[in-house]
Formats: structure tokens, C-alpha cells, sequence
């Protein structure tokens, strides 16, 4: 796997092995569920966390709509395209949550867990927040949440989205907004045409590699010189990642 650029001493990131978006068109129907969903979450009864482990700000009401909405849709967009590969897994959890309470794992295939990434379509990193991974690449709140057993995903898998949410949002000055309602965000997501691509998959080895070879975006680290990273992430690149197709292959022989 390739480490992004940095000069030396440099605390600048650059990307340098990239993965062209390639867009898939998104039906409205998923649109509108997945709405529901993230509002319900972040402006309803559910709960979504305020601040990111190890982040050095409280989320707003709309920046957490927007990463529920993408996150969700990401996993709705994973589920449909190996449901139409012919594969046979678990719907995605649309539970509304609590505080303290979450699923253990984005998508299930034959007792394979499935970690499913977010990000924009102009984004070429699998990132992991370094607080919430251990060594072993085991997602530490799930350990918590099941009194120190250890819970491992066997893929990461990174879905774009276009466009970006959170651009939408922010040009309407909505991003750092507690209270808003349903038929706004209604009008902002119907006004655009929504598409999705799978940017590729890594096991749980490739993760643990990367963790091994400290492939770190340190907090407050630049990215592409403009991104300021709010926490530390161990990433991968999108060029680094396997190829979809190869990952339906492999779980056909599961």
C-alpha cells in the first residue's frame, strides 16, 4: 500500500494513488428512506453521537444529519448492488437508537461482518478514526458494548456519494444549524439527482497492514490543501483498495 505525500516535517497530506468516481444513479425511493431514517435519528428520538472520538468539536445538528444520511445511504446502495450480485445478506438496520446503543456491524453476509465507509465522490481515502481501532483492527466500542469480547469486520468496503451533502448544506447555511425542518431538507435532496459508486474493499489484513505501517492522517493535518483533519485516522487509499467484483467473487465461495 502507497503513504500519501508529505514532505519531511511537513504536517501537508497529499493523495497520490487515486480511484476514478464512477456513478451509478440512486432511485428516489431509497432517497426518501434513507431521509426518514437520518432524520429521525438527528432530529427525532435517535441519538447520534455529538463528537467524534478524539475530535476536537461538538457537531451540529445538520453536520450529523448530513454523515447519518451519507453513512446510511451508503450502506442501502452496498446492500442493493450484492442483492442484484445474487448474494444473500442481511437487510441494513434502520433501528432508531438511544444514546449508548448502536449495531455492531453495517451489513452481515454468511457470518462475514461488513464495515461500510462513507465519503463524496471526489474522496480517495478508507478512513478510520486511530481512538476507535486497536491493533488488531477491532473496533474498540464494539468491544465495550460487548463486555470485552473482541468484534472484528472482516471488510471495509468505501461507498461514494454524489453530490456532496454537506456542500449542499453548507451553501444553504444549514451545516451548523440545531433545528431544521423536514420539508427543507426535502427540497435541498429532491432539487439534485443522487448517484452512488463502490471505490473498492479491504480486508481486515489490509487494515491491519496499514495500521501496522502507520498509515496516519494525524490530527489537524492538511489534506489536499484545504481539509483539515478534526481527528487522527488511519486511511487507505481508494487505488490501494481491491476491486469490487473481486469481493462479490469472494463471498460467492463462502
Amino acid at each position: 500500500m502507497i503513504k500519501l505525500d508529505s514532505p519531511a516535517g511537513s504536517n501537508n497530506y497529499n493523495i497520490n494513488n487515486k480511484r476514478a468516481f464512477a456513478g451509478t444513479l440512486i432511485s428516489r425511493e431509497t432517497i426518501e428512506k434513507i431521509t426518514a431514517f437520518a432524520y429521525e435519528m438527528c432530529f427525532g428520538t435517535g441519538h447520534h453521537r455529538d463528537c467524534r472520538t478524539g475530535g476536537q468539536y461538538d457537531r451540529k445538528g445538520g453536520e450529523k444529519f448530513c454523515n447519518t444520511f451519507q453513512g446510511k445511504l451508503a450502506e442501502a446502495e452496498l446492500y442493493n448492488y450484492l442483492k442484484l450480485e445474487g448474494l444473500e445478506l442481511k437487510e441494513p438496520d434502520f433501528g432508531i437508537y438511544p444514546k449508548g446503543i448502536w449495531d455492531d456491524s453495517d451489513l452481515e453476509i454468511q457470518g462475514k461482518k461488513i464495515n461500510v465507509k462513507s465519503a463524496a465522490s471526489q474522496s480517495n481515502l478508507l478512513l478510520l478514526e486511530t481512538k476507535d481501532w486497536n491493533l488488531q483492527a477491532q473496533y474498540i466500542p464494539n468491544i465495550l458494548l460487548n463486555n470485552g469480547a473482541s468484534v472484528s469486520y472482516d471488510y471495509f468496503v468505501l461507498v461514494r456519494i454524489q453530490p456532496d451533502i454537506k456542500k449542499l448544506f453548507k451553501t444553504e447555511r444549514l451545516f451548523l444549524n440545531n433545528e431544521i425542518d423536514r420539508k427543507t431538507i426535502d427540497n435541498i435532496l429532491s432539487a439534485n439527482t443522487w448517484y452512488f459508486d463502490i471505490a473498492g474493499y479491504s480486508t481486515n489484513s489490509d487494515v491491519i497492514a496499514a495500521i501496522k505501517n502507520e498509515h496516519v492522517l494525524p490530527q489537524n493535518a492538511i489534506l489536499n490543501q484545504y481539509t483539515k483533519m478534526d481527528a487522527g485516522n488511519y486511511y487507505i487509499q481508494s487505488g490501494d483498495m481491491k476491486p469490487i467484483k473481486n469481493f462479490v467473487q469472494e463471498l460467492k465461495t463462502i
